[in-house]
């Protein structure tokens, strides 16, 4: 893992939402080139030519149309050469129309940048670069919580602890970093993803005991929904949140109740290919919409 100094950076001019979203809006890929085609996380090994692109289209498509049906959805062209740019939510981090750009740990990965960098760039965000020596994995490893006030970042596998202050300063906004231990769960959203209303999906099992602590001090028990090893094993903490409504990949009869139970719709998606690269709903769409925006609408 790339280590690194904090940069400094001069404070950015008053944000103000440019380009400006009015609903809930993402930036997903089509799985033109997806496949397994080497080892760069544990759910790949084992997987390597064992993908099957008709389905994982399939399986894209079919996410795709149910976002299309409560939230506004561009498109990034795919390019040859990059089979994991379908996970677009490891490219950047977005509020406030500024997108801190990732500097992939893995040299498999670092060929999607400028393509993603370029339509962004094409659309008014205002781009906040990490230096190459500094590893960071956008919402793959930094993530929000619900009202945009706090940002949680995972390191020990994939982002450099360096890279929090760092992306943080994008914003001035306050930062707690967490530490991953376990390598199945190299990114934070495949463990922990903050959800509307102050509620928190997490794998407990992902962290160390400082981090759980951190993680319990500020949500309270009523607010955190633990789910258990084998509900995170299948991707259940990585879940695109749209207000009242979470979508993720299928889930045990229990979690899906206590979602229920704690006030959100849940829908469950079909995305087996893309659990063998590691990733699932939230890793295959970039929100663009700011979170006020993003949670404006409401699913129940």
């Amino acid at each position: 893992m790339a280590t690194s100094i904090i940069v400094s950076s001069s404070p950015l001019p008053t944000l103000a939402s440019s380009p400006h979203y009015t609903r809930p809006t993402y930036l997903m890929c089509p799985p033109e080139w997806y496949g397994v085609d080497y080892v760069i996380n544990p759910w790949m090994a084992g997987n390597v030519h064992r993908s099957s692109r008709d389905l994982a289209f399939a399986q894209w498509k079919g996410f795709h149309n149910v976002l299309r049906g409560v939230a506004d959805v561009r498109l990034l062209h795919p390019e040859p050469g990059c089979p994991d740019m379908v996970f677009l939510g490891h490219g950047a981090l977005v509020q406030h129309g500024v997108a801190a750009l990732s500097s992939f740990n893995h040299p498999q990965r670092r060929t999607e940048t400028p393509h993603l960098n370029k339509w962004l760039e094409s659309q008014g965000f205002l781009l906040w670069k990490t230096p190459r020596e500094t590893a960071f994995e956008g919402e793959g490893d930094i993530t929000f919580n619900d009202d945009g006030t706090i940002l949680w970042a995972a390191h020990g596998v994939r982002t450099c602890r360096a890279a929090h202050r760092h992306v943080a300063d994008a914003w001035h906004t306050p930062v707690r970093s967490l530490h991953l231990v376990d390598p199945r769960f190299y990114h934070l959203d495949t463990c922990f993803t903050p959800l509307h209303g102050g509620f928190l999906l997490y794998y407990p099992g992902a962290f160390d005991a400082a981090s759980l602590a951190l993680i319990e001090a500020a949500y309270p028990a009523e607010k955190r929904v633990a789910v258990s090893e084998h509900d995170a094993t299948h991707m259940a903490c990585c879940a695109l949140n749209i207000g009242r409504t979470v979508f993720t990949g299928e889930l045990s009869r229990e979690l899906a109740a206590h979602l229920f139970d704690v006030g959100f719709d849940v829908v469950q998606l079909e995305l087996g290919e893309f659990i063998k690269g590691g990733g699932g709903a939230k890793s295959l769409a970039l929100r663009l919409s700011d979170l006020r925006v993003t949670h404006a609408t409401v699913g129940r």
